[in-house]
């Protein structure tokens, strides 16, 4: 055993026995399978439990609210593709962490909440026990699986499951429930390390069917205006050499959803970014690799894809289920991608005809009067600012640090930076994905944590304020972790008025206020610019320092629109109160 034993006397007094518990059998567990960081909140009663692990050589990272430490298990989880894991205190604890699980599974991130709970001879009789609460099935219809563990000698069995169906498949959330009485349960030692489960193959390969594959590569061989999509699922699937050679082997113009970009550099010659309009309305043959037609891609359908029928989708997914899921899917490829991808590969020979030169020029003409027209807005210096003057310094940035991670949440700031930063690297952008704001200092902790690389967090004002103590966790733990605020004092526009003068509008904060200074009351370096280039200038010497930074930078209140690229999600009421 690698914790620390107990040795107790029993019936004789010359015969010792070796015991361990319940604390040192997670702890195993978790070390067996090659897990080395967890994120979460102390408190009863895995108190102790964030202690061992420290002596046992986990790294823990103690976060001010669950929620942000699910968020970072969760991207620890994309990040690595080996389930991140958060560990919370019992009800209240446990349902800020279901927020994170919850985000986890519909994002695909494979990550385990591990929560302590109360005694379940309490809990089930409702007897009014400490945090009482059923736990288990309050977790169970938000994740892939939740499991509970009343016996010491269950717990490897339970990691290993955990373990298994959070990245097995398609990723996501699981919830694992350990009562208070498990951590003091004591079993021999002999019999506690052979109860412990090394997980083998835990997502193993899932080829893909060949006469589908042919199939697919029938419809591309025959397209005029074909189209690559590439989703975060493949970012997440790290097969980024296949994915560059089968975008360039095929010559197929790509498209990449915010947390795909950097798979292949946004400015390869065949990224269509720049044309996304043009190439989603136009195309006849759309192969989607780990991307989903969600709200994100209007469904498959509507005026964004032009005339209806006008364009058959190839889809490669590991879940057959998410197949004709909006739309019908005329080749299904169920599989891992890397699997999938290869086999593409080996149908693109000498016989392949090629992108037709007329569908490859439109899109290049329309990349460069979109960009040309972009250019002028990224270029202004004005004072205050506006989303797309700032973003344009920050875009300079990130060109010249490529390696950074970008982490970005907010409105009109997640919305605007999604088109306008480009990326050189896979998984250097991390975002809100499917779901929507608060998981900004998590994503960031967790990046500095995983990959040793700086972090630039670009966060709205709102974005900001669900998860912002978290800059005290950011300096405590000293990361290189610069944060941007976006601060037009308001969600969305700092503009609104209350109509009875009675109280600020809804959407607006605190006019003039300095983030800066949260960030300088516990240690780290604030900084208030106001034009592009002082944000330039700020954001470079932040990144160069290392050192926990928080730049606030004041935009226009009147920029902005309301929520974004995605206002027509708001309904708007049509009628008129008449005065009384």
């Amino acid at each position: 055993m690698s914790s620390v034993a107990v040795l107790k006397t029993v019936e004789e007094p010359q015969t010792e026995q070796e015991l361990t518990d319940g604390f040192h059998l997670v702890i195993d567990a978790l070390k067996l399978n090659g897990i080395e960081t967890i994120y979460g909140v102390p408190g009863i009663p895995i108190t102790d439990l964030g202690r061992m692990c420290q002596e046992e050589g986990l790294r823990v990272i103690s976060f001010r609210h669950e929620q942000n430490a699910g968020n970072a298990a969760a991207i620890a989880g994309f990040l690595t593709k080996k389930p991140g894991i958060c560990l919370t205190v019992s009800a209240p604890g446990f349902l800020n962490g279901l927020t994170a699980l919850a985000n986890a599974t519909t994002n695909c991130f494979p990550m385990i909440l591990i929560s302590g709970s109360s005694e379940r001879e309490i809990v089930d009789l409702q007897q009014g026990d400490y945090e009482e609460m059923d736990q288990l099935a309050i977790a169970k219809p938000l994740c892939k699986a939740a499991f509970r563990v009343l016996h010491a000698e269950d717990i490897g069995i339970a990691v290993a499951r955990a373990i298994r169906a959070a990245v097995s498949g398609r990723p996501g959330g699981v919830y694992l429930d350990l009562p208070a009485k498990l951590f003091g349960q004591v079993v021999d030692a002999a019999k506690g390390e052979a109860s412990l489960v090394k997980v083998i193959d835990a997502a193993p390969e899932q080829i893909p069917a060949p006469h589908a594959v042919k199939r697919a590569l029938d419809l591309l061989k025959g397209a005029k205006k074909p189209l690559i999509i590439l989703g975060k699922g493949a970012a997440y699937a790290q097969a980024d050499d296949e994915i560059r050679e089968l975008v360039e082997k095929s010559g197929i113009p790509y498209i990449p959803m915010s947390m795909a970009k950097g798979l292949l550099p946004d400015n390869h010659e065949l990224s269509a970014g720049a044309a996304r309009s043009t190439v989603l309305k136009d195309s006849d043959v759309v192969l989607l690799v780990g991307a989903r037609l969600n709200w994100l891609l209007s469904h498959g359908k509507g005026k964004q894809w032009g005339e209806p029928g006008s364009k058959k989708f190839i889809q490669v997914d590991i879940e057959p289920r998410e197949m004709d899921s909006n739309v019908e899917i005329a080749a299904p490829l169920v599989g891992d991608i890397g699997s999938v991808v290869k086999a593409l590969l080996a149908g693109i020979d000498k016989s392949w005809p090629g992108v037709p030169s007329e569908w490859t020029s439109t899109i290049n003409a329309k990349k460069e009067a979109n960009i040309s027209k972009m250019a002028a807005k990224l270029g202004k210096n004005a004072a205050p600012m506006d989303f797309h003057g700032a973003l344009g310094a920050l875009k300079q940035v990130i060109k010249e640090r490529p390696d950074a991670i970008l982490v970005n949440e907010g409105a009109n700031t997640l919305d605007l930076a999604r088109g306008v930063i480009d990326m050189y690297k896979p998984r250097k952008r991390l975002d809100v994905g499917t779901w929507g704001m608060g998981i900004g200092m998590g994503f960031a902790v967790a990046a500095a944590i995983e990959t040793g690389k700086p972090v630039l967090a670009v966060e709205g004002d709102s974005a900001f304020g669900f998860s912002g103590m978290e800059v005290e966790t950011i300096c405590r733990y000293n990361l290189p972790v610069c944060i941007v605020i976006f601060n037009n004092n308001g969600i969305y526009r700092g503009t609104d008025t209350d109509p009875t003068g009675r109280d600020p509008g809804t959407t607006v904060f605190v006019p003039g206020a300095r983030y800066d200074k949260m960030m300088e009351a516990f240690g780290g370096v604030g900084v208030n610019v106001t034009t592009p280039d002082e944000l330039k200038r700020a954001v470079d010497a932040a990144m160069d320092s290392g050192k926990p930074t928080l730049i606030n930078a004041e935009i226009d209140p009147a920029a902005g629109s309301e929520s974004g690229n995605i206002g027509s999600l708001n309904p708007q009421s049509v009628v008129k109160k008449k005065k009384a």
